[in-house]
């Protein structure tokens, strides 16, 4: 096979058609390759007087080019040879400056070049459409045109913080890169990004037409000698001075100053929009060799898109055994899991039957994914085919024929037990059956099923339709055909899937419990209540633990603990905030679901607020711990539940224990997630500090033999993992 990535064809008229296909690659990135091809196409338009103008086109259906490869980066310093090492920094400033220059070569070449593009184009991918001379993009609204860099830690590397605002001003471009959003051809075509929408099949055609007209067409306009700014430039414009007033406010506000590219990108825009091109783009790589330098970025390039698609490609699917497609699902219980699960399931064309108690209980859940599409405006014939596939019932006979059966009733182990009986009955043990429980062991709840082999924990997050992440619980006898058929149900959801071993709350809902607990420990201790919440923000937190607890159900909360006595009996050991719990169940508080938690819910939709008579059940204390110190005992907390998850073989990879917590309890993504977190702070510093906090607060801080161990032995969790796999 041919390790060209750019085919090359002149026509009659001059005009070279470079073709990007990187071979046995379903979709083109920017790699060492395509980097070499390119560079040499460019060579050629310049220097060759055969070549008049040039298009450039991608060869696959997939799209133009998806970015760098992001896999394949290799930024490591140090140097080789002779003389002084460089620094990391100093290595990732060359390769990135080395792209920059390549791309400001290709529109400084003399020459008219177009880019004809078929198809999605984002991250680097787009930098080189924007260093074309003029845009052709296909007329079709499912194309992304964006740089999503900011969502894996970096920042725009080969001119995108440049010159996209000088296409459409600071303030537009600044609202696309610092979201990491996509606009649609239509929106980028406003927003002057590209110059004309075609049929797909007329892209090459039209760009060609347009370099054969305009010879003489080969300057960027920020290198015309009148060149205006959209919108104005430069630290005394008043427009481009609130932009940034207000962008740097809203920008903290949203990532509470944790993330390092978001500042760079503030920076890379400000500093190098008021300078010459030139200039600007050396600017742009300083931020980026910066930002990429930073062990940050590489925890979150590994978690946020390395681990996640490798995950979604079947990483932690049995091998030998065949493909099982879900064709008709039964979904037990119709309440909010339930028509969440039923609403994906139908939206993936798998067929539903929503089982519940009564018809009337079915039919509302079906109605909620009917809310939900009308609520998105979804259109009406997709719709309908949509709810076609929800069939509701109270009859369990209607299962017949199900070739996955998913469970979403109470947490209640005697009600879970009746109805996977019932549908044993009639569905038969062959059937894959999976329960949607968040705490209760898999493998006592298989015991209801004759061929346990056949049972499996399939836990969603709620709202099921939002939530991205799904756990698949591997119970003692569990066998690998239900692991299989579970994985594969998860990639027709579109969803990302971890996979953890059998225990208490398993291992999203055992550690995010523990970010709960601490939270009201210190409610419990008499730390204000707002302190709490807001540095559990300000660590990267979505919300605080008082709030999430709400949004949960303190009630669900209660009932939990409950079973949880009974369960283990004299063995139960209660946490420090359970008593926080029992008083809120007292006074009747359940959370949002009643209006009232340890927020208050104004009936008239107004924002809620922490209730004012928690001081009374709950006195705060007199000498007030430094936010510091709160923010250390919500983070260690996690990390040392996380790292006993791994020690007692709950989790068997660092990956899945990173995506679990960041896309199953929002731990602070800019880390990397807990694993990451660790390694990069160092296993010895993190043994330190959690001896600390356990003689200060308790043993539910000491951190396993596992740590230690490790730290003795000066390892990390995926330096480990990687010699396990080589």
């Amino acid at each position: 096979m041919s390790d060209t990535t750019i085919r090359q064809d002149l026509d009659a008229d001059g005009i070279l058609l470079l073709t990007i296909d990187c071979p046995g690659l379903s979709m083109n990135v920017i790699n060492e390759g395509l980097t070499r091809d390119l560079a040499a196409a460019i060579e050629r338009i310049r220097t060759d007087a055969a070549v008049k103008g040039a298009v450039l086109t991608s060869g696959k259906a997939s799209g133009f080019v998806a970015g760098a490869d992001l896999k394949g980066m290799n930024f490591s310093g140090g140097g080789t040879g002779e003389g002084p090492k460089k620094s990391r920094a100093a290595m990732i400033y060359e390769a990135s400056f080395g792209l920059n220059a390549m791309l400001r070569a290709l529109e400084t070449c003399g020459k008219p070049v177009a880019a004809a593009v078929n198809g999605l184009a984002l991250g680097g991918g787009l930098e080189i459409v924007l260093a074309c001379h003029y845009r052709v993009v296909a007329d079709d609204p499912k194309i992304q045109l964006g740089l999503p860099e900011v969502l894996v830690g970096l920042l725009p590397g080969a001119g995108g913080t440049q010159r996209l605002p000088r296409l459409m001003g600071a303030q537009n471009a600044l609202m696309y890169i610092l979201q990491g959003k996509n606009m649609s051809p239509q929106e980028a075509l406003g927003f002057g990004v590209v110059q004309e929408l075609v049929p797909r099949d007329d892209v090459v055609a039209l760009a060609t037409a347009w370099v054969k007209a305009n010879p003489t067409r080969a300057t960027q306009p920020w290198d015309e000698k009148n060149f205006r700014f959209p919108g104005g430039v430069g630290h005394m414009n008043p427009a481009y001075a609130q932009t940034f007033m207000a962008g740097t406010a809203i920008a903290h506000k949203q990532s509470m100053g944790n993330m390092n590219q978001i500042k760079a990108i503030l920076s890379a825009v400000y500093e190098g929009c008021q300078l010459p091109f030139d200039t600007a783009i050396r600017i742009e790589s300083k931020y980026f060799a910066k930002v990429a330098a930073d062990p940050q970025a590489g925890n979150m390039i590994r978690s946020l898109f390395v681990s996640k698609q490798a995950a979604e490609k079947g990483a932690r699917r049995p091998k030998d055994e065949p493909p099982a497609k879900t064709l008709k699902v039964g979904m037990l219980g119709a309440g909010l899991m339930g028509a969440g699960i039923a609403m994906v399931s139908a939206q993936a064309g798998i067929e539903v039957v929503l089982l519940d108690r009564d018809l009337e209980s079915a039919s509302r859940g079906k109605q909620y994914t009917a809310d939900r599409l009308a609520k998105k405006r979804t259109d009406p014939a997709k719709a309908e085919a949509i709810l076609a596939r929800i069939h509701p019932t109270a009859d369990y006979k209607d299962l017949a024929g199900c070739d996955l059966i998913i469970e979403a009733v109470f947490e209640t182990r005697e009600i879970k037990a009746d109805v996977t009986r019932a549908t044993e009955a009639v569905v038969g043990a062959d059937t894959i059956f999976g329960s949607n429980t968040s705490t209760l062991p898999i493998t006592g709840l298989a015991d209801a099923w004759s061929k346990p082999e056949n049972f499996i924990g399939i836990h969603f997050f709620s709202p099921v339709e939002r939530m991205p992440l799904v756990e698949i619980i591997v119970g003692k006898k569990t066998g690998p055909r239900a692991i299989a058929k579970a994985l594969d149900y998860v990639a027709q959801i579109r969803k990302t899937p971890i996979v953890v071993n059998d225990s208490r709350g398993f291992y999203t809902s055992r550690c995010f419990g523990t970010f709960v607990q601490e939270g009201l420990a210190l409610l419990g201790e008499g730390v204000k209540p707002a302190l709490i919440e807001n540095v559990a923000r300000q660590m990267g937190m979505p919300v605080g633990p008082l709030a999430v607890n709400d949004e949960v159900g303190l009630d669900l909360s209660y009932k939990v603990a409950q079973q949880t006595k009974k369960d283990l009996g004299d063995a139960y050991r209660g946490g420090p905030g359970e008593a926080v719990i029992e008083t809120m169940h007292t006074l009747g508080r359940q959370g949002r679901k009643n209006g009232k938690g340890f927020y208050v819910y104004p009936e008239d939709g107004s924002p809620k607020y922490l209730w004012p008579e928690l001081s009374a059940y709950f006195p705060v204390s007199a000498t007030q711990p430094t936010p510091a110190e709160v923010r250390e005992r919500l983070f260690y907390r996690q990390l040392v539940e996380t790292a006993r998850c791994f020690a007692e073989g709950v989790l068997e990879t660092p990956e899945d224990g990173d995506l679990g917590a960041i896309f199953g309890w929002g731990f602070a993504p800019f880390t990397g997630g807990p694993f990451s977190a660790m390694d990069t702070i160092g296993i010895a510093e993190v043994v330190n500090r959690l001896d600390r906090l356990a003689q200060a607060h308790g043993e539910r801080f000491a951190p396993p033999q596992l740590l230690r161990d490790m730290a003795e032995r000066g390892e990390t969790f995926y330096g480990n993992a990687q010699r396990k796999a080589a």
